[in-house]
């Protein structure tokens, strides 16, 4: 008989979260639910651009460029997106980005209402909802450890997986409807409107100051660097970062 020492012992098991733990974070929560609309719009918008393409064009190739011009932005644009979330705050990135989107749509609702849109404004509209959602993506994935802390990022991309992915079952048939109730543009002002809520969310998030991006310098720590620079010395006031760059 061998004796067990530590390492023969079985892994003690760590209890698994529950999935909604993640929706106990206030910002998360609120963030979470303002995205689900969002994404409804989204779907109801590119269906509804669909539509309206083949309705200016009846070209199969024209219908198949409005999801090239959604899709195309963010395949150029995500990387260059996520690098310039590490240099400016993650928090105005987002909002600008929302707010790119949500202009896009209105002014795609407005010009379809008056009746002047053609195909080339219709796909620049649609690349220019592209370009939000490029800007968006990267720094919505890398808030997430912020919002809900790195023990429930698990559950946070689960919940985040199955909010896409519902929105995109209801989004289209919700802009089915409006097409036929009321029109495509019915389907672009409901975009534009439901990016309300997101940018009201991340205009009252107030991020902890640990979190911003470690690029970004601070007025003290600008002031610092202008300091050292004509004084000679190295020495940080006490109200810059506890791991000031200077020493």
């Amino acid at each position: 008989m061998t004796a067990t020492g530590p390492a023969d012992l079985p892994a003690r098991p760590t209890a698994a979260l529950p999935v909604g733990a993640p929706l106990r974070h206030r910002v998360f929560r609120a963030l979470w639910v303002a995205q689900f609309v969002a994404n409804i719009g989204t779907w109801a918008q590119l269906v509804a651009a669909q539509w309206l393409m083949g309705d200016l064009i009846q070209s199969g190739l024209a219908v198949a460029l409005v999801q090239t011009a959604m899709t195309l932005p963010v395949f150029l644009l995500v990387v260059p997106a996520g690098a310039l979330g590490d240099i400016v705050d993650r928090r105005v990135l987002l909002f600008t980005g929302q707010f790119v989107m949500a202009l896009a749509a209105g002014c795609l609702a407005a010009f379809t209402a008056l009746g002047t849109v053609s195909p080339g404004l219709l796909l620049g509209m649609t690349a220019a909802l592209g370009v939000g959602q490029a800007l968006s993506v990267p720094s919505f994935q890398a808030v997430q450890p912020e919002l809900v802390g790195r023990r429930n990022i698990e559950a946070a991309a689960l919940l985040n997986g199955a909010n896409g992915n519902l929105a995109r079952a209801v989004g289209p048939a919700l802009g089915g409807l409006l097409i036929a109730a009321a029109g495509p543009e019915a389907a672009f002002a409901l975009n534009a409107a439901s990016f309300i809520g997101v940018l009201a969310v991340l205009a009252a998030w107030r991020r902890v100051r640990s979190h911003l991006s470690r690029w970004a310098p601070s007025g003290c720590s600008r002031r610092c660097g202008q300091a050292a620079g004509t004084s000679g010395t190295h020495r940080c006031c006490a109200r810059c970062s506890p791991r000031p760059r200077c020493s």
